[in-house]
């Protein structure tokens, strides 16, 4: 199933813009905006991702609500 066709693997129901590339749980690797956001400011943030739309949405997520500094990877295909 392609990404476009994907809903949230948190709220099963918003258009995920992001992959976790490395996820502690396979069923949960698809977040959509407003998961991703509030993983991140709980202090879990994605660090290996890939952005679905081509768009920065979630690295400008994580410059607008990330305060603690970490290394985050885009990752390439």
């Amino acid at each position: 199933m392609g990404a476009h066709s994907r809903k949230c693997d948190w709220c099963n129901s918003g258009t995920p813009i992001v992959r976790d590339m490395e996820p502690a749980n396979l069923e949960y690797q698809y977040w959509c905006e407003e998961c991703a956001r509030a993983l991140i400011i709980r202090g879990d943030p994605i660090e290996t991702y890939r952005e679905l739309d081509g768009e920065p949405i979630y690295g400008r997520l994580l410059e607008e609500h990330c305060t603690l500094k970490r290394f985050y990877s885009f990752a390439t295909a």
